[in-house]
């Protein structure tokens, strides 16, 4: 029986951690817009890319059986005062496909796609327009351990609150957990980071990533509460410090992977004299396309 309880936190602790990992992943600004939507009597599920390595052009595709539904992509770079641009889309197969042009690192497009039928026409995704942020190409050999790392530090933080809650001992093991968030998240995670976009680091003093800031975060609070564990009472006397920086490490999981992340500002390239006009709300609450646009001829690949 002695041996069953302790078996059990753990496996409550990988369940927990487990569901806060597909929550952040499928919750995040860069999981793929999917939907159904309805013309010319023909239900069509999409589902369009928001995050695509930088290096080459995004393919778009949308599974459309009724060769009498003509479709193109509108897009403009994200945040710019600029006129949205229109790629047709071609046949092949069952599907209409065409893709966005290649963008820097933390480059950003926002785009829909048109479909239309005779006079019917309708643009998908349903809610607005599919921002999609490119970044570099992370190697297997970094991005692997970091997620291992991350998802590593994570179970053991849950392992901690639940032995906080139950009243056992946290000091050893809020030092792996600490350990496992270090080596995953102040060590791997600005490589990642440096391969993806360019930089080692863009949270606070630096910059406002949102990913990076929760980082630093989690770690000044493991570093409050292993202070409070000092000593041969350290178990008893930080087990509640123990408590808060897990619960703040589960609460960080629960923000969406990506949220507010590196971004390219294009109005500071050299050459560019637009400037930003539009808000993110603005954008994600209504279509880039004018009355005009839907009604402009697209051809074959303008940019």
């Amino acid at each position: 029986m002695k041996l069953i309880r302790p078996i059990l936190i753990w496996l409550l602790a990988f369940v927990l951690t487990l569901a806060s990992a597909v929550y952040q992943r499928l919750t995040g600004p860069t999981h793929p817009a999917r939907g159904t939507i309805e013309i010319a009597g023909e239900k069509i599920s999409y589902k369009l890319l928001r995050n695509y390595n930088t290096g080459e052009d995004c393919p778009v595709s949308v599974k459309i059986s009724n060769e009498q539904i003509n479709a193109s992509i509108i897009w403009k770079r994200y945040k710019m005062d600029e006129d949205v641009s229109g790629i047709k889309m071609h046949r092949e197969g069952e599907a209409l496909v065409a893709a966005l042009p290649m963008q820097p690192p933390a480059g950003k497009l926002e785009y829909e796609v048109l479909l239309q039928a005779g006079d019917e026409k309708v643009t998908i995704p349903v809610e607005g327009p599919a921002i999609i942020r490119y970044k570099g190409a992370v190697p297997a050999f970094v991005l692997i351990p970091h997620v291992l790392f991350m998802f590593a530090a994570m179970f053991v933080s849950m392992r901690v609150l639940l032995a906080a809650i139950g009243g056992g001992k946290v000091k050893k093991i809020s030092w792996i957990a600490f350990s496992l968030l270090v080596l995953g998240g102040l060590f791997l995670g600005p490589v990642v980071q440096k391969y993806a976009f360019g930089a080692f680091w863009t949270g606070w003093p630096f910059g406002e990533d949102l990913t990076d800031n929760k980082t630093l975060l989690a770690v000044v609070g493991w570093i409050v509460a292993l202070w409070f564990m000092r000593g041969s009472n350290g178990d008893r006397r930080g087990r509640w410090w123990a408590f808060a920086a897990s619960l703040i490490l589960f609460s960080i999981y629960m923000i969406p992977h990506s949220m507010r992340g590196s971004e390219l500002d294009y109005s500071k390239l050299p050459g560019e004299s637009t400037i930003e006009t539009v808000d993110t709300v603005a954008v994600m609450d209504s279509s880039i396309m004018t009355e005009d646009t839907l009604n402009i001829p697209i051809p074959e690949n303008s940019q």
